[in-house]
């Protein structure tokens, strides 16, 4: 166990985590939604994957020819959910832009991710004092979200009037009611969070890479990929279906496409670097990788996708009241994401 390095992990995932959506920042203003994120799940769920896989892992695609077939089916179908979370936070990109859709979407996915896999496997644990600690940690991150929601609110009135919402200048989206914009926000996180229900089913996956005498964060690798493959049937093939019915993959083969595949690949070498320095940072840190681990990664997350948020100008002419706000429910969302980590510390998980 090394501390000192799993925190330095810890830190770097976050600030993968919470960069990740920025590229799309930089993307012409007539790009289609589709032409950047299709590639850009492609990138995540299969290339990436795929490509490091057997760099990564050894006996990569042994492992899951040894887990038994049936076993597999849970993580790829709950990770196909995943995907349709993923799909919809880039879609909240684009309609709330940076900061509100980070604090939406974690806040979301912390409640649903903790709720979810507790219900199914260990229901008797919301009985137990670290049960209801967590609950506790859970219900703070429900107020948290609610806070981010009502900034979001408050933004959109002090914005009326004004020619258009400087996330909207940027990224060249028609916006909807920022009220479907929340919404869309929080569903993503239910959805997203289906990523913990799936490694909740992924121990056949771990086992068999363990097995091949691969460390644990090697294993994590594994791990992902079998669920982002899941994920690749719904983010891709809705991307494709968006590019034939907007007749938009003609994108694919303009003058500077390079630039928009380099914008997609930084975005999705950012998302799944998130995921593999979270393995090593919880291999490191041994025992308290999840209850301190946790919330500095998430904490950290959320903070850079707000500094990102701020930095490119998403809240400028909003009012100060909005602003307060969604301060509040950021540092809500993280003394939640705190009171879990306490919680499951006090499990001895």
């Amino acid at each position: 166990m090394n501390l000192t390095l799993g925190f330095v992990f810890m830190i770097l995932g976050a600030i993968c985590g919470g960069s990740f959506g920025l590229p799309s920042k930089f993307a012409k203003k007539d790009t289609p939604w589709e032409a950047l994120w299709g590639p850009f799940f492609f990138f995540v769920t299969i290339l990436l994957p795929t490509v490091l896989g057997p760099v990564i892992v050894k006996d990569f695609f042994g492992v899951f020819a040894k887990a038994e077939p049936v076993k597999l089916i849970a993580p790829l179908v709950f990770g196909l959910l995943w995907g349709l979370g993923s799909m919809t936070l880039g879609m909240s990109f684009a309609f709330i832009g940076l900061s509100l859709a980070y604090a939406l979407n974690y806040g979301a996915q912390i409640i649903t991710g903790w709720m979810a896999p507790m219900l199914i496997h260990n229901p008797e644990a919301f009985a137990t004092t670290h049960g209801l600690v967590i609950l506790a940690g859970v219900a703070t991150c429900v107020l948290g979200v609610i806070a981010c929601g009502r900034a979001a609110v408050l933004k959109e009135k002090s914005l009326a009037g004004s020619q258009a919402d400087p996330a909207e200048q940027q990224t060249g989206t028609k916006k909807p009611k920022m009220l479907i914009g929340v919404l869309i926000g929080v569903a993503s996180g239910v959805l997203c969070a289906c990523y913990a229900v799936a490694t909740s089913f992924a121990a056949p996956v771990r086992a068999a890479a363990g097995a091949a005498a691969n460390e644990p964060w090697r294993a994590a690798w594994a791990e992902m990929s079998i669920i982002v493959w899941g994920g690749a049937i719904s983010a891709c093939i809705y991307c494709a279906v968006q590019l034939t019915r907007n007749k938009t993959w003609g994108h694919l083969a303009r003058p500077g496409v390079g630039k928009l595949l380099l914008l997609a690949g930084a975005m999705a070498v950012l998302h799944d670097a998130a995921i593999f320095c979270w393995g090593l940072g919880h291999f490191h840190m041994g025992k308290l990788g999840v209850p301190v681990g946790y919330p500095i990664f998430m904490s950290f997350a959320i903070i850079v996708g707000n500094f990102h948020g701020f930095r490119t100008g998403e809240w400028k002419g909003a009012s100060k009241e909005s602003v307060v706000w969604i301060a509040a429910g950021i540092a809500i969302l993280i003394g939640g994401v705190c009171l879990i980590g306490a919680g499951n510390a006090m499990s001895g998980g």
